[in-house]
């Protein structure tokens, strides 16, 4: 689905580093040194980013059923 807008243990909002994290990492980078790159320090708001799973795809198809 949509990438979260805030981590949801801290409140700290991540929404719009979203883009840079996926375009960094589909060019090759280390997930890692892209959020430490980000600024992403907190365990917590790490987690929002490597284990976000983009669903957007799958669900248009139901989409009117």
């Amino acid at each position: 689905m949509l990438a979260p807008i805030r981590c949801f243990s801290c409140g700290k909002p991540i929404g719009h580093l979203f883009e840079s994290y996926k375009e960094k990492v589909s060019q090759g980078k280390d997930p890692s040194a892209v959020l430490d790159e980000l600024g992403i320090k907190r365990y917590c708001c790490r987690r929002m980013f490597i284990s976000h799973i983009d669903l957007s795809d799958e669900v248009i198809h139901y989409k009117g059923h």
